[in-house]
């Protein structure tokens, strides 16, 4: 997949492709966050799709490059996408992972795996896919399920909208 790849010149934000759900396609508010690391690289990159009014966001999709600390997780630990989704929501309920099932999903002619997690707080949806150029990226949702609909949506977004301005 051409979206698939690291990228050989330096943009403004990240060092790698964000892949997430275009804004345009949204009807919601979008907010971005970087994970910086203290050297000034990108650590990850948060999309939070907000569809609740200012309540909080419907959807965070992360994208977390191969090293990130963000990345390392202990057994049954919620991923960190899932931990700011609740933070987002102000729901301070403890939510653990309780298990996990790959799923395979065409997307085009391409095959991914995916990992569906299953968590604790049955309204938070959560799966996680690695891509070709090692970065996972990790979908959680609340309140509805993440459909397989979902994959054709996401693209990679321009590093133009990473510029800090």
């Amino acid at each position: 997949m051409s979206f698939l790849r690291r990228r050989s010149a330096t943009p403004a934000g990240p060092d790698f492709d964000v892949l997430a759900m275009d804004p345009g396609d949204w009807p919601g508010n979008l907010g971005a966050g970087l994970l910086p690391a203290p050297d000034g690289t990108c650590q990850g990159v948060f999309l939070r799709y907000d569809l609740f009014g200012g309540r909080g966001p419907a959807m965070i999709i992360g994208n977390l490059p191969e090293g990130s600390p963000a990345r390392e997780v202990a057994e049954g630990q919620i991923p960190f996408e899932v931990a700011q989704l609740l933070l987002a929501l102000e729901n301070d309920e403890e939510v653990t992972v309780v298990g996990t099932e790959d799923v395979p999903v065409m997307q085009g002619d391409n095959l991914l795996i995916v990992r569906r997690l299953k968590l604790s707080e049955s309204r938070i949806s959560c799966v996680q896919f690695d891509r070709s150029d090692n970065v996972l990226v990790t979908i959680a949702a609340w309140d509805r399920p993440i459909t397989d609909d979902l994959y054709a949506l996401l693209k990679p977004l321009p590093a133009e909208l990473f510029q800090q301005g």
